[in-house]
């Protein structure tokens, strides 16, 4: 079994770096996701006894003091660190510009889903999981959709 400090791919690209004990995480150590975003922790046999949640930008979770994105200030963390766009050019995502979503499917934060197969993929297009009936409607009601066709202006005749 694993010992002492080490790293570990596991499946689909995460990855552990930290203090190992008996083949299980067990002191300082942090879980690496693929698109960047990280959970530094304490753990003891295997389980976090204390950590954080580190976003790929930067913002990190706070389950107490949580005000990000709420119901009084909507804004990205981007421009919250720095701030607004000219008036006129919209920011739809936390990135600018903002991912191509494929035709059909919907962004749902780890990758792409796709409601005709039900199937999550990566931003690299590699399988992450298939989708329950639960994520599939909130994907469905909340993330951002590919659209079909490109709305243009078109001047009055």
């Amino acid at each position: 079994r694993m010992e002492g400090y080490g790293s570990a791919v596991m499946s689909a690209g995460r990855e552990y770096r930290g203090s190992l004990r008996d083949g299980m995480f067990d002191g300082e150590g942090e879980l690496l996701f693929p698109g960047g975003s990280r959970y530094q922790a304490v753990w003891h046999r295997g389980v976090a006894t204390q950590g954080k949640y580190v976003f790929a930008d930067g913002l990190e979770y706070d389950d107490k003091k949580w005000n990000y994105c709420d119901g009084y200030d909507r804004r990205f963390y981007t421009e919250i660190c720095s701030g607004f766009k000219p008036p006129g050019i919209p920011q739809f995502t936390n990135l600018d510009p903002p991912r191509i979503i494929p035709e059909g499917c919907y962004d749902c934060g780890d990758g792409f889903y796709n409601p005709e197969t039900r199937v999550v993929v990566d931003y690299q297009f590699e399988f992450l999981r298939n989708a329950d009936d639960e994520e599939h409607e909130w994907i469905i009601r909340t993330c951002r959709k590919a659209w079909g066709k490109t709305a243009e202006h078109k001047p009055k005749p």
